[in-house]
């Protein structure tokens, strides 16, 4: 697991459409170790906060100006109270190429009717389909689409939250048609009853999920008179078969759920644009003004769901994936109250830790975890959680009550020591440099977070609550520190091997599960745990960065990365920063060998090499991460990828240790044993992933000139051993071609000292040596014929869904065809989505967009329901027929408006320093060098014309295109359910009554035998790079 410390938890976090929300929500699992509550106010110089009553603008009840914002931020801020009593948050960025708002309304599915679960979640999604004032369903989508924009939704426990991000000069329309969903949404009963289907298909999608598995197990083995308790997703038979068999109608429940919960006074509005203050402030009062006060109550749940008959509980999970996990929980109030001390923060630093001393080091050191996840878990209103989740080893299974001990005496440890004010303050001080130098956000997630927050902090703080604490409270520690005991424990072991325990089955989704009262003898041995000598407090950080100046070289920037120097052994390029202005900087490594991907074997001992390093930095590195400073090392089919980003001050401090680290690496046999059997498992559980998913392996896996598949490498487990792993990383590392990149706050010399330092380092240890130029070749794509079509099946034994990807290969990625496939997909992607999802319904899973791969490109369509995928690939086919009349009727006005929302789509700029490196990374180990690429392709795209795509659409797209090239991947379920169990698969591709037909289509090519298929194709070749890179020149005489 990568965070120790959760600042909040799992709610429902059902989320519309197939984008996954992420982010610190309430009411969603976050994981946050760079978002430790340790905040100091003073330290920064910050505004102070004041207030005005009286309004100068009509519907404007109360004003603050002067919110708290880092020194560092130079947007413009201002809150609102409107007449309504609606918050709002306005931020003014004049820079910004995206706009973006968000409403949050402080209720979620613990305030559906018992009687109706599901029915904030399928609220959620009922009020995207049409309002008074644009009544047509994706009228919304549409506009959005077409102006660069996206929106989404999710429903938590206690709270819903809407945002969407548009072009700029589009956000007074899309604000419009956003308002109208809290003012007269339709709930139209034709809407009603297709949007069931699309709740059912996302609950489905997430049966055999074992997150939303045990997440709800949680709920439904908490007080049954909870509203904790309730089943949140809703589905078929809640939202509609059991409301009709009792006259209850889910249109009228719908409506009165609104006219109940939504009201202006518990919403909360954040928006981001280019205007002025005062501009969006009258935007905002116009289009939300009409939002009426219902004076509704935001409803709390003081009393914890976790009672005494749930207290002293040891729960039994059967999971569907092999996984092994022990979760402990502990009951806590709503901590919220207490941001300025962070009470659960700081003991969630303490117990989540992961260096020397550690319950995590302990624990890993006894061979039964492997991680380890510790802090508060948010649950809503009036009630929360502590937890500290580990993952178990095959040892670690028969040691619970021995880890449950650990912890108790880590907790014991804590009490005898007693608050810290020094870990305070370090935590504090590292949360304060963490607020100053905040990397911009997306416009998006920012105001999704933002509107979330404006009700749980005062409106002056929005910006600055969750990091600035200003209040040492010892008293609050300790306090939380009694909850932290055994009488207020709940266990639950996750394991396949547990299933001789559960003999109960969980409602909503099936899991097996056991519960039973935990020992009077455990828990007194809990209660007096002894003194354990390896369990002590942290040391003192010392990756905390102190020095902060931004650099300049006086010999000027330029605006691209420039190859600074070039050897037969490395390549290093070098970007100064001049655009984010923070103390920071990135460093990538590719360290390339033939040999990482040999064969399913190396490719084995490269994993593992990879496991076994990570594991073994654990310790050191956990500090650096706490101080902002991160590394991570990753192993693909071209070798080894460094990564080391974030504070500059003490990054080289850093790389000598990962250097050294690798350069003189030992096996830990007993770590080998334990991190091999997780690899296997985790092989083994790729066939419980997404039907999804699963097209998409299947794809690559066909196309790819090389590639081992998930049973090749299993089986090569086998050879796996700690001597071969022992043989196997000198030679790795003797044969290497370097390409560094270096961008962020640093000079050249700097960046070209680090390079040499990585050289230096893998020569002088590991004697490393160059590879020849004929061994630096990327691998290739299989080129598939014109006018064929090629269907793949497989089948998926565990969802009850199937998966369809239909991809079109278009050819080789070059300036001119990127765009015309690039326009093509754009004018696609909303009528796709609005016909196959919500009119057809074909799943809640519907996407359509481009696929690239080693320098070919395609579009592809991919699509997950219950229905056949022979149905599914022929009502994709129905649909691109369709749009050939679409494309020829498109307006110029329309398809100039496309045109521009892909043009300011690409140039939307980075808004953090390492997303602009990653994009100039992935030039550089594509060997393409287009660094200036979204700047050449934009100005060719706006020379494109709408007979342009038509012409590209009728050559590779159509039915009847002459280098037509299809390939269909289609994953049949014969789980219980599915289309394909037991051999009664309907695969009639017949269309639904009212449906147009699929064109005529000649029988596709059957895969039988992959290595065959690939055999009788072509390869494509590599591209050109964009600018002459020459291959390191190995001299030889024949």
């Amino acid at each position: 697991m990568l965070t120790r410390s959760l600042l909040a938890a799992s709610g429902n976090g059902l989320c519309f459409k197939l984008l996954v929300v992420a982010g610190a929500k309430r009411g969603a699992f976050v994981t946050g170790r760079h978002r430790h509550l340790c905040r100091k106010l003073t330290a920064l110089g910050l505004l102070s906060s004041a207030r005005s009553l009286s309004a100068c603008t009509m519907g404007v009840k109360e004003y603050i100006n002067d919110v708290v914002k880092s020194e560092e931020d130079q947007r413009h801020y201002r809150s609102l109270v409107l007449d309504n009593d609606l918050k709002v948050l306005l931020v003014s960025d004049p820079t910004t190429d995206k706009s973006a708002a968000a409403l949050d309304i402080h209720i979620g599915s613990m305030s559906d009717p018992r009687e109706l679960p599901g029915l904030a979640h399928f609220c959620e999604h009922m009020l995207f389909m049409g309002t008074e004032k644009y009544p047509c369903e994706n009228e919304y989508n549409k506009y959005l689409s077409e102006n660069s924009g996206s929106s989404n939704a999710y429903t938590a426990a206690d709270h819903t939250n809407y945002y969407f991000d548009v072009a700029p000069d589009a956000f007074a329309g899309s604000m419009d048609r956003f308002a109208q969903f809290f003012v007269t949404p339709l709930f139209t009963e034709s809407g009603v009853d297709r949007e069931v289907k699309a709740v059912n298909s996302e609950h489905e999608k997430n049966v055999q999920n074992d997150y939303w598995r045990l997440s709800q197990l949680e709920k439904s083995t908490a007080d049954p008179s909870h509203d904790f308790s309730k089943f949140g997703t809703g589905n078929e038979e809640t939202l509609s078969t059991i409301p009709k068999s009792k006259g209850i109608k889910a249109r009228d429940a719908l409506l009165d759920f609104h006219n109940e919960w939504y009201s202006s006074n518990i919403m909360a509005l954040a928006v981001l644009g280019k205007e002025s203050l005062d501009e969006l402030e009258q935007m905002v009062v116009e289009l939300f003004s009409g939002v009426t006060n219902k004076k509704v109550t935001v409803p709390e749940w003081p009393e914890h769901p976790f009672g005494p008959e749930q207290f002293r509980q040891a729960g039994y999970v059967v999971p569907v994936k092999d996984i092994r996990n022990l979760y402990i929980t502990f009951p806590l109030p709503d901590l919220h109250p207490y941001y300025k001390t962070a009470p659960g923060h700081y003991l969630g630093h303490l117990i989540g830790h992961e260096g020397p001393g550690s319950l995590l080091s302990y624990l890993k050191g006894r061979g039964w975890v492997n991680s380890l996840v510790g802090g508060q878990k948010s649950g809503a209103k009036g009630f929360s959680f502590f937890v500290v989740n580990v993952d178990l080893t095959e040892e670690g299974i028969d040691h619970v009550n021995d880890i449950v001990t650990a912890v108790f005496q880590y907790l014991q440890l804590l009490k005898n020591e007693g608050p810290q004010q020094w870990v305070f303050e370090e935590c504090r001080d590292l949360s304060s440099m963490t607020f100053r130098f905040k990397d911009k956000e997306r416009p998006q997630s920012y105001v999704t977070a933002l509107a979330e927050q404006l009700h749980y902090y005062p409106l002056n703080e929005v910006l600055c609550g969750g990091y600035v604490l200003s209040e040492y409270k010892p008293n609050l520690v300790t306090m939380v520190l009694e909850y932290l005991k055994p009488e207020n424990i709940r266990l639950a072991v996750v394991s396949k091997a547990m299933a001789d325990k559960c003999v109960d089955t969980e409602k909503w989704y099936g899991t097996k599960y056991g519960l039973e009262k935990i020992d009077k003898q455990v828990l007194q041995k809990w209660e007096n745990p002894g003194f354990n000598d390896k369990l002590h407090l942290p040391h003192r950080n010392e990756f905390v960065p102190s020095n902060f100046e931004l650099i300049r070289d006086e010999k000027g920037l330029h605006s691209v990365p420039d190859l600074v120097s070039e050897s037969p052994l490395n390549r290093v390029w070098f970007k100064q920063d001049e655009e984010f202005n923070l103390p920071k900087a990135v460093i990538y490594t590719e360290l390339f060998s033939p040999l990482a991907y040999l064969d399913p074997h190396h490719t084995n001992l490269l994993h593992m090499f990879v496991q076994l390093y990570r594991d073994a930095l654990t310790e050191y590195a956990y500090a650096a991460e706490l101080a902002g400073l991160t590394y991570s090392l990753s192993n693909s089919k071209y070798g080894l990828t460094l990564n080391i980003k974030g504070y500059n001050d003490k990054q080289q401090v850093l790389l000598e240790k990962v250097l050294d680290k690798m350069t003189s690496f030992t096996v830990d046999p007993k770590r080998f044993e334990i991190l091999k059997d997780a690899y296997v498992r985790a092989l083994k559980n790729f066939n419980a992933d997404q039907p999804h998913q699963h097209v998409v392996y299947y794809t690559s896996l066909l196309l790819a000139e090389h590639a081992w598949t998930k049973e090749d490498l299993l089986n090569a487990t086998s050879e796996l051993t700690v001597q071969s792993l022992e043989w196997f990383i000198p030679r790795f590392l003797s044969n290497l071609h370097l390409e560094v990149l270096v961008h962020g706050n640093m000079l050249r010399t700097t960046a070209q000292s680090i390079a040499d330092s990585i050289q230096e380092s893998l020569v002088s240890k590991a004697n490393t040596r160059q590879l020849l130029p004929s061994q630096l070749t990327r691998e290739r794509e299989l080129q598939l014929k014109d006018e064929c079509s090629i269907l793949y099946p497989a089948e998926n034994t565990v969802h009850k869904s199937s998966a369809v990807e239909t991809y079109f290969q278009c050819g080789l990625q070059g300036t001119h065809q990127n765009m015309l496939l690039e326009l093509l997909c754009q004018i696609f992607a909303e009528p796709a989505f609005d016909e196959l999802r919500t009119k057809e319904q074909l799943g809640y899973i519907v996407w359509s967009g481009i696929r690239r791969a080693n320098g070919t490109q395609g579009m592809r369509v991919i699509v997950q329901g219950d229905k056949h995928p022979k149905y599914l690939d022929s009502r994709i086919e129905a649909f691109l027929n369709k749009m050939g009349d679409h494309l020829e009727e498109l307006s110029e006005e329309d398809f100039l408006k496309h045109r521009e929302a892909l043009a300011n789509r690409r140039l939307e700029k980075p808004k953090k320093l390492a997303h602009l490196t990653a994009t100039w990374w992935v030039e550089i180990t594509s060997n393409q060098y287009h660094f200036d690429r979204d700047q050449v392709e934009v100005a060719h795209l706006r020379t494109l014309t709408k007979q342009d795509i038509t012409d590209f659409y009728k050559q590779w797209i159509v039915s009847t295109a002459s280098q037509r090239r299809k390939l269909s991947v289609q994953v049949v379920s014969v789980a219980e359910g599915g289309a394909g169990h037991n051999g009664t698969e309907t695969t009639s591709t017949e269309p639904e009554d009212g449906l147009s037909r699929s064109p005529s289509l000649k029988d596709p090519e059957l895969i039988t035998d992959v290595p065959v298929f690939k055999q009788s194709l072509p390869l494509c070749p590599l591209m050109r790079p964009y600018i002459n890179i020459s291959k390191p020149s190995s001299k030889s005489k024949l």
